[in-house]
């Protein structure tokens, strides 16, 4: 079945925060406190028109979420999560695809995101789309790693 990205409308933000709830609930152990996509104000991000959603056609249940901040310097993902159900079948592939579609689209030189240095499957996730690791710091009191991805 064919996917679908579009702008998430405020008809989905119970469905966008219980994808975020569930793709990252698995690690509030590694990390020793929720990761902080699950507090995100997802109301207010949907009204800022930064969240995207990812639903087969035909389907329209919700597979997965990218929250994309667009900035002079870059494009910034906030958050990209793929409903567990869902995982391994290429959608955070596809939600990362459109994000560099989307900066090249803007003329923007690179993308830019961190994730949580327990979550190792999404470092190398990163690390296989082409994605550097530019540095890790505690942020926010969250062990964080930085990573970019220049494009052409």
């Amino acid at each position: 079945m064919a996917s679908t990205i579009q702008l998430a409308t405020a008809g989905d933000c119970a469905e966008v925060m219980a994808c975020v709830h569930d793709a990252y609930v698995g690690y509030v152990g590694a990390i020793g406190r929720r990761p902080a996509p699950m507090d995100a104000n997802y109301a207010d991000l949907i009204g800022r028109d930064v969240v995207y959603v990812l639903r087969e056609s035909g389907d329209e249940r919700l597979l997965g979420v990218i929250v994309l901040h667009d900035e002079a310097s870059g494009l910034f993902v906030e958050n990209m999560a793929v409903h567990p159900a869902h995982q391994h079948r290429g959608f955070g592939r596809q939600l990362m695809a459109f994000a560099e579609d989307r900066a090249r689209g803007f003329g923007l030189p690179e993308i830019r995101l961190y994730t949580n240095a327990r979550m190792v499957e999404n470092i190398a996730l990163y690390g296989r789309l082409g994605y550097d690791e530019i540095e890790r710091r505690t942020d926010e009191g969250f062990a964080r790693v930085f990573m970019r991805k220049l494009l052409p």
